[in-house]
């Protein structure tokens, strides 16, 4: 039996953090505001976490409700996706998995999800977002989109792009020189696996490329992942050394800025797949639609 929470209130708090609005998440439930608000409360005393920070008239998530937010996202998308499937027995079509990191997912898979369909008639793209890398040979995706250096065990891998890095933060902060960088709060995001390679983007290394001395690249706040370390930026909590593809849309809508350059070249992007899987139907889907949506046009990654 699983030990989980009311679905209720993870139901109210999913649609809180969504609508970033205890009033919107309510109309949307068909509930009072203050019957959401202690749903909420609930769920963070049997939790033992403060999942929001409360204002006057609005509410924040904190980095665990954040957290929490981005894995339920996915696990309801998936709920949705199966009572759909189950509403349409007789409709039965083939799927093909595809895992991403949470951030590549949400920025740059969910928006294409209906090219994926248009090309592939008969098929259901179903994508798994994670940040710990998907079993493929237990079956747990059919193929992956991964960030390193081009070396898979036992896998294929597709070289698809490398990807760029720069600071950025909200227009709000008013950073405009790297002198700037001194007063402000730098945001790093852990990197797992690759915390020591030659390729990481780190605050340090953008330091030493751009010659600044004048603020200390160890210092700021850390997060567990890039979707996280965007949303602080976007919230104006600092200034990020965040993917220019993932922040595309950011960047042209104006919630970000890219201030000033270096810009430094990160890991690889590849489409990788098990050894001798190529030839299965859901492989080659995959993999002709990634490589068309990806490999042509790497600078510009968010759609919507």
């Amino acid at each position: 039996m699983r030990a989980l929470p009311s679905l209720v209130s993870l139901r109210a708090f999913e649609a809180a953090a969504r609508r970033e609005s205890f009033k919107l998440a309510a109309a949307e439930l068909g509930v009072t505001p203050t019957a959401i608000s202690h749903q909420i409360k609930g769920l963070e005393t049997d939790l033992g976490l403060r999942l929001f920070t409360r204002k006057a008239r609005e509410v924040a998530l904190t980095p665990q409700g954040l957290a929490l937010y981005l894995d339920l996202r996915v696990a309801f998308d998936s709920m949705a996706e199966a009572i759909d499937r189950a509403r349409r027995p007789t409709e039965r079509k083939q799927a093909a998995t595809l895992s991403a990191t949470v951030a590549f997912t949400s920025r740059a898979l969910a928006p294409r999800a209906e090219s994926f369909r248009g090309q592939n008639p008969g098929w259901d793209l179903r994508l798994h977002a994670s940040d710990r890398p998907a079993n493929l040979r237990a079956g747990e995706a059919d193929a992956a989109i991964r960030c390193g250096v081009g070396q898979y065990s036992g896998q294929v891998a597709t070289p698809l792009f490398t990807d760029r890095y720069a600071p950025v933060c909200s227009p709000r902060l008013d950073i405009r020189r790297p002198k700037h960088l001194a007063g402000a709060t730098l945001i790093h995001r852990e990197w797992g696996p690759h915390a020591n390679g030659p390729r990481l983007a780190s605050w340090r290394r953008w330091a030493d490329e751009r010659g600044a001395k004048s603020f200390d690249p160890e210092v700021g706040t850390v997060v567990a992942d890039e979707e996280s370390a965007i949303r602080a930026a976007v919230a104006g909590q600092g200034v990020a050394l965040a993917s220019l593809p993932l922040v595309a849309a950011e960047l042209a809508s104006g919630a970000l800025v890219q201030p000033f350059g270096p810009v430094l070249d990160g890991l690889q992007y590849d489409f990788v797949h098990p050894l001798g899987a190529e030839d299965r139907p859901a492989v080659a889907a995959l993999k002709d639609w990634v490589v068309a949506e990806f490999a042509a046009e790497p600078s510009s990654l968010s759609r919507g």
